[in-house]
């Protein structure tokens, strides 16, 4: 069987499997916890469009769990079938950002592939943050500046409450050598997004705004 599984839905999973937890670590009622049980079953299989029977046996075992052995074991049977982030390169990735001088790549050897939606790093040095993803079947790149504030918020991308920063970027304007400025408060941790994103939804809605 191949990887069906994007690494947002993963994290969807993965979030399932906690709620589990907690369930039986909080509820007795045979009743509630087969609510849960019922209710993380069908959130998991409606990730995806017509799940064959092979797929959804893989992902049947959700319903066992009951405490965080469960979920490991449960976790590590479906990870390798979730779609690993493309190959990517220090080479692909300057392409991606032809402008930019001495661009500071970062190290790509310890990025666990099934574990990304997006690449993000800061580079301190110049107050810029870069974000590599697939968007359209191609890879993108965006830059902008990286503005740390001193009050957790919102991230635009995973919608999960953290430490965040501004991301501003100029786009071309409607009209000839014209630019306008957008952006929003995004995680500062580009790992910790990554791990919080269970939709790709507003990961896209960010790339279209500054697109």
């Amino acid at each position: 069987m191949k990887p069906f599984i994007r690494s947002d839905q993963y994290h969807f999973i993965k979030a399932q499997t906690q709620i589990l937890i907690n369930g039986h670590a909080s509820a007795n009622d045979i009743g509630v916890l087969n609510a849960l049980k019922s209710l993380a079953k069908e959130k998991v299989l409606h990730l995806f469009v017509d799940v064959s029977e092979e797929q959804a046996q893989l992902l049947q075992p959700i319903v066992n769990i009951k405490n965080k052995e469960d979920a490991e074991v449960f976790l590590s049977q479906i990870k390798p079938y979730v779609i690993p982030f493309q190959e990517i390169t220090e080479q692909t990735i300057k392409k991606l950002f032809p402008k930019v001088k001495k661009l500071k790549v970062p190290s790509l050897e310890h990025i666990d592939e099934r574990e990304i939606s997006y690449l993000g790093w800061n580079d301190q040095g110049s107050n810029k943050k870069y974000l590599v993803a697939p968007y359209h079947n191609r890879l993108i790149g965006l830059q902008g500046t990286f503005n740390i504030i001193n009050q957790k918020g919102i991230c635009a991308l995973c919608n999960r409450h953290g430490e965040v920063g501004m991301f501003m970027s100029k786009t071309k304007g409607s009209g000839i050598d014209t630019f306008t400025t957008r952006g929003n408060y995004i995680c500062q941790d580009s790992y910790t997004c990554n791990h919080n994103l269970t939709t790709l939804d507003k990961l896209h809605d960010f790339i279209e705004r500054l697109q």
